[in-house]
């Protein structure tokens, strides 16, 4: 959220998040406020790299360009002071001089010469290379020239390179010379002072512009290099460029609002997979350790400030190599040993709980998806007033009228739920028999608790939280407006007391904190609601076979809205871009006219040959990927660098296994008789390029197992004094095995065993010092091989 936004009057703002100067997502827009709130949520993994993280505040405009009230940037090297708290930054001012993205290869070299009278003299040689990841200028590439000037004291001498039309990617390839020292009506010895100050005080300075044509050009970054760096050497380098040093500072930063982001930003570095063995299977066989407290994995969530860091890659790891239901089985059955009272089952953020949501997260998308999407949308697009509370109710509103407009989206949205269970995930199925059974075992006088068990995950923590925030569980776009954001809120505690076992009782009504809820819930009493709900628990807690519904429907995997390159030839002969809506399933790539319309154009997974990125020169237009199936390439261009990397990633997976692959493609487009690339002139000639997907995966789970253990491993390194203050405790107790002293120290750990969990604690101590010592030969050779001024 933001607060105190330029004063004066209420405007309508949204927020934009870029990587650099490239918009990657932006929020929804509030209407009427100098304090918005946002509240909505973007994970994306970064395709490429970047300088600066972004936030714009922009006031929107129905008639003009949207107007840029401030921002936040974040340069990449500070993003880990931040990750994991929430920040309240001061907007600055948008100035553009401070605008920049992108890089420069350079070549500097300082030469000798000899002049016809015998003196020494130096010169210098810039050759400037090329440019890569210029930012768009209104949307479209850029026309980008360079001036590269010697600059010192009493001098400045500039020089400037042809103008490349329509490319952010410009190849110059221009080389420039400068005279450094004069040696003509110098001594030897004043000759020598003047190339010591001279070269102490030069530098050699490229600045980046666009070329405006009738307008002013557009600064685009600058860099500079002391050319006393180059003494009897020479450089090649990519250099990030940088802002104007005046950015940003003549302007008032103080009235301009702030912003309060929460950030959570990890940049790890993956090893070879075998790196990672000793890790992995330590890892793996933590349900088969007695006690589960003295396992690996547990020890990983004891350690962890946040459980939630530890829980991510954990469940994602674990599930990749499908041993996930044994371990949430071993916490679940820890955690029931706390538990006093049945109606308190699974109520508390532990590990087991984490686990199971975050379970549900990864592998119900779809099940939401078919489940709760229509309804949504019917609730979204044609809003009923809904507003119960005599308090929140507006003037000329119908308290009975709205009362019945909820009861018919609660009825819809729970007819929903309580008939899907033939499209619950197997997985969740056999988490869930574990815990009912579990929980069965734990209160064996209790007839009920085998249902609340369930239903505290199924209802409360899975369907309900995604009708209150549909956008986070990507049923939605956006997050709602205010009212249908009410709405949603008012279903989802339906839901969560319908769901509840046995909280349709007349003792429960007296629970509810609010008057209105429990006068709408007593239209509720009714067996029938009672008993859907033990049928539909009993359905998705169970282990048998049920119908294959993947048969009947298609996974959907993503959609959205993009740009494809008309495959046919307009009247003029030119082949244009066209926006389309295009949706990707297990079974096959579509694009439509508009969203819920007809597919115009369909490609079954089956026969698509490969995916891969497409070079920008082909068409001048950045963020391009290539389809290649039985025709002709159907080539797209994403509205982002983020979009484009998910897009060619999730097309990559579903078609992995597909038979007949291609192994080299062409990375350019055939224009005018021949192949860009390789200047083939047969259009169906092999390409010249070696695929890059090779690796067959799971469509439905995206997970990288070597990342994934890498990121635990970071996790281990970080707490390595936790580590070692738990391995202490454990010595500790093991020695004395009587009352334990100075508890501060380790009271917050569960040991149970202590002679087990110092034995892993010794194990996981030692993978990790294995892998830090790979980590650091990786690092000498990258830090090695790096040159003066490369990022």
């Amino acid at each position: 959220d933001a607060k105190h936004l330029v004063p004066n009057k209420m405007r309508d703002f949204f927020c934009t998040i870029n990587l650099d100067q490239e918009e990657v997502f932006r929020t929804q827009v509030v209407e009427k406020s100098l304090s918005p709130y946002f509240g909505e949520e973007f994970y994306f993994e970064i395709p490429r790299t970047f300088q600066w993280l972004s936030f714009y505040i922009y006031d929107k405009s129905v008639l003009q360009k949207d107007l840029r009230i401030g921002k936040v940037s974040i340069k990449k090297e500070d993003l880990c002071n931040y990750t994991g708290k929430e920040n309240w930054f001061m907007l600055q001012p948008v100035d553009s001089n401070s605008e920049v993205q992108g890089k420069v290869h350079l070549e500097l070299k300082l030469n000798e010469l000899i002049t016809d009278n015998g003196s020494v003299c130096q010169q210098l040689v810039v050759h400037i290379k090329e440019c890569h990841g210029l930012p768009l200028i209104n949307g479209q590439n850029c026309d980008p020239y360079a001036t590269v000037s010697l600059v010192g004291p009493s001098r400045n001498d500039q020089k400037k390179t042809k103008v490349k039309k329509k490319t952010s990617n410009p190849q110059f390839n221009e080389t420039f010379y400068f005279e450094v020292t004069r040696s003509s009506s110098y001594t030897k010895k004043s000759q020598f002072q003047v190339e010591e100050e001279d070269i102490e005080k030069l530098e050699v300075r490229v600045d980046l512009w666009n070329n405006g044509n009738l307008v002013q050009d557009v600064f685009l970054g600058e860099i500079k290099v002391p050319v006393k760096v180059l003494r009897n050497d020479s450089f090649q380098a990519w250099y990030l460029l940088q802002p104007k040093e005046n950015g940003n500072k003549s302007s008032k930063t103080d009235d301009l609002g702030s912003l309060r982001l929460n950030i959570c930003y990890t940049e790890d570095c993956v090893l070879p997979s075998e790196y990672y063995a000793s890790l992995r299977n330590l890892l793996l066989k933590s349900s088969d350790v007695q006690p589960i407290s003295a396992s690996a994995a547990y020890i990983l969530s004891e350690v962890c400030r946040d459980k939630y860091d530890a829980v991510l890659p954990l469940v994602r790891l674990l599930l990749h190599h499908h041993k996930l239901v044994p371990f949430v089985a071993a916490v679940a059955e820890l955690d029931l040993k706390d538990t006093q009272e049945a109606n308190t089952i699974f109520r508390g953020n532990s590990l087991a709980t984490r686990c199971v949501d975050e379970m549900m997260k990864i592998v119900g998308k779809h099940y939401l998806k078919v489940t709760l999407k229509p309804v949504i949308d019917e609730i979204c697009e044609s809003p009923k007033p809904c507003e119960i509370d005599p308090i929140k109710l507006k003037e000329g509103d119908n308290v009975e009228s709205n009362m019945d407009n909820l009861r018919y989206y609660v009825d819809k949205v729970f007819r929903e739920i309580v008939q899907s269970s033939i499209s619950c995930p197997t997985l969740m199925c056999d988490v869930f028999y574990c815990l009912r059974h579990l929980a069965a075992k734990r209160f064996p006088n209790d007839p009920h608790v085998q249902y609340s068990a369930v239903s505290s995950f199924v209802f409360l923590r899975f369907f309900a939280v995604a009708v209150v925030s549909p956008h986070t569980f990507h049923l939605r776009p956006h997050h709602p407006d205010a009212q249908t954001s009410r709405t949603l809120t008012l279903i989802s505690k339906a839901i969560q007391t319908l769901g509840s076992w046995g909280s349709l009782t007349k003792s429960k009504l007296s629970s509810f904190k609010e008057t209105f809820m429990c006068e709408f819930f007593k239209t509720f009493q009714e067996e029938k609601f009672t008993e859907s709900v033990k049928k539909f628990l009993d359905d998705v807690s169970s282990t048998e076979s049920k119908e294959p519904s993947g048969l009947s429907e298609p996974v959907h995997l993503k959609e959205g809205e993009m740009y494809k390159r008309a495959q046919g030839r307009t009247r003029i002969g030119k082949k244009n871009f066209k926006k389309r809506w295009f949706c990707l399933t297990s079974r096959e790539f579509t694009y439509h006219k508009q969203q819920d319309k007809e597919p115009i154009f369909t490609i079954p997974i089956k026969n698509i040959l490969a995916v891969e990125k497409l070079d920008e020169s082909s068409f001048n237009k950045k963020n391009m990927f290539q389809v290649l199936h039985g025709e002709k390439p159907l080539y797209i261009q994403a509205n982002n660098c983020v979009e484009a990397s998910e897009w060619i990633e999730a097309l990559c997976r579903v078609t992995r296994c597909n038979q007949k692959r291609l192994s080299f493609y062409h990375p350019s487009a055939f224009l005018n008789g021949n192949w860009l690339c390789c200047k083939a002139t047969i259009e169906n000639s092999v390409g010249c390029a070696r695929c890059t997907a090779d690796v067959p995966a799971d469509t439905q789970i995206e997970i990288d197992g070597d990342r994934e253990t890498e990121r635990i491993y970071s996790l281990f390194t970080i707490n390595r004094s936790k580590l070692q203050k738990l391995e202490e405790a454990c010595g500790s107790i093991a020695v004395y095995q009587g009352p334990r002293k100075e508890p501060d120290d380790y009271s917050n750990f569960t040991i149970e065993d202590s002679v087990a969990t110092f034995h892993t604690l010794k194990q996981i101590i030692d993978v990790v010092e294995k892998l830090n010592e790979s980590h650091e030969k990786y690092q000498k050779k990258r830090s090695s091989s790096a040159k003066y001024g490369s990022e």
